[in-house]
């Protein structure tokens, strides 16, 4: 039997049992392992949870983890998210020794910068001249339009100025060039992306989503029931910061359920609607100010603020409809929770991920129409119309069964066997 191609995979969030970018992370190695052996490079703070979960389960004897953290001297000031970017690019810079040790020590020549991608973040010295440098999933070339800024606070404001900047001087960056230079393979998660990478170095850029559906367990409430319920209940997820969109979305659902009310003063049958809003973050007071300035009292509003994921796990099941107004790639494993519990998802089309929903689950948004931005106002309005759409029970129930079916063939395992097939791709065009 062909001994298996070893990786070193670098996995700054890695970690089971968790959503977001950290259990991408921690997916992606599980498929990876049962095609290569792997090497993977991850936080020592996730040590705890990775050794338990390997205890438990076994039959991943071929990844070899291995854990890394600045001394506690060194990293007084980190703390969340505060001063994480500062604190990944040292974490890159003085974990390289490990990565050339143990790359050298076991003949590896395929080097894997997994997560954390973001195209101007720094990856391993060593990583990035190894024989095959696979690079990503990778995004942040994304920027919003000033249209949408003028709602958010003077911090996130600043930020997307500056990012606008970062952006249109993108091929001057050095860091970036020499990265898109290095690498065998590209994986992008959006089309913008894409098109940002250098033309002589695109034909190595290829799309691929960094998600898939992750099957759930336990409680969850069947779409087919949809019709007994007294309120149709919407539920949008992420950190409250600007670009996610919460603001376009609480206008939205304002303007839905004026709509909805005039339906009910007229005798027609129409249900309450309720939205909750889940997470916490620095926007949160100015949106609930957003909220009590359009009249969004505690019967139509409610703010969760961040929750353990057994708890999102129970509303998203509970919920009729998922909302998505990130402006640019975010949110993504929530949307992709939506198909394996038979959610309709109304989302802004992001040029990544939105790749994978069709009309049957789905209402996507477009924020351009033949490449030219269309108005905040418009994009709300479609938004309202979408949230009173899904506001019948037939098409609801109808969308949450086209999804359910769907998220049957996007699943970890069907996103692995592509995973496993790019890679090996990439490593025979290479020796080719």
């Amino acid at each position: 039997m062909e001994e298996k191609k070893k990786i070193f995979i670098s996995a700054y969030a890695c970690e089971p049992d968790l959503g977001s970018e950290v259990g991408v992370g921690w997916h992606w190695v599980l498929e990876m392992s049962k095609e290569f052996q792997l090497w993977v490079l991850t936080r020592q703070s996730n040590r705890r949870s990775i050794e338990h979960f390997r205890s438990s389960h076994p039959g991943y004897e071929g990844i070899h983890f291995l854990y890394y953290d600045l001394p506690k001297w060194a990293r007084w000031w980190k703390k969340g998210r505060r001063g994480v970017h500062l604190y990944y690019t040292l974490w890159q810079t003085f974990s390289n020794f490990i990565v050339r040790e143990t790359m050298l020590r076991e003949h590896i020549e395929i080097f894997h910068h997994l997560t954390y991608g973001n195209v101007l973040w720094k990856v391993s010295a060593f990583g990035q001249k190894a024989k095959y440098f696979i690079w990503g999933p990778v995004g942040g070339l994304e920027t919003i339009p000033r249209q949408y800024t003028g709602h958010y606070s003077l911090q996130s404001r600043l930020m997307e100025a500056l990012r606008r900047i970062i952006v249109r001087t993108i091929p001057l960056n050095l860091g970036f060039r020499g990265r898109c230079r290095d690498a065998a393979l590209i994986l992008c998660k959006t089309d913008i992306t894409r098109s940002m990478v250098p033309v002589r170095y695109r034909d190595k850029a290829v799309l691929f989503t960094d998600v898939a559906v992750e099957k759930q367990d336990g409680d969850r409430q069947p779409q087919a029931e949809a019709g007994g319920k007294s309120s149709v209940d919407f539920l949008t997820v992420g950190r409250i910061e600007g670009w996610r969109g919460f603001d376009l979305v609480l206008e939205a659902f304002a303007k839905a359920r004026f709509e909805a009310s005039l339906h009910q003063a007229a005798g027609t049958n129409w249900k309450p609607m309720h939205l909750t809003v889940m997470g916490s973050g620095p926007d949160l007071g100015k949106l609930r100010g957003i909220a009590r300035s359009l009249g969004l009292n505690a019967d139509a509003l409610t703010f969760t603020g961040r929750v353990p994921m057994p708890v999102y796990q129970r509303f998203i099941s509970g919920c009729d409809v998922v909302v998505n107004a990130s402006l640019k790639e975010g949110a993504v494993t929530v949307s992709f929770d939506t198909l394996s519990l038979g959610k309709p998802l109304i989302c802004l089309d992001t040029t990544g991920y939105t790749r994978y929903f069709s009309p049957e689950y789905s209402i996507l948004i477009p924020r351009q129409a033949d490449g030219v931005e269309r108005s905040r106002e418009a994009v709300v309005s479609d938004l309202a119309k979408a949230m009173l759409r899904v506001c019948d029970d037939s098409l609801r129930q109808s969308m949450g069964e086209s999804a359910r079916h769907a998220g049957e063939t996007f699943t970890w395992e069907h996103h692995g066997r592509e995973i496993v097939d790019i890679i090996l791709k990439c490593v025979s065009l290479q020796n080719n």
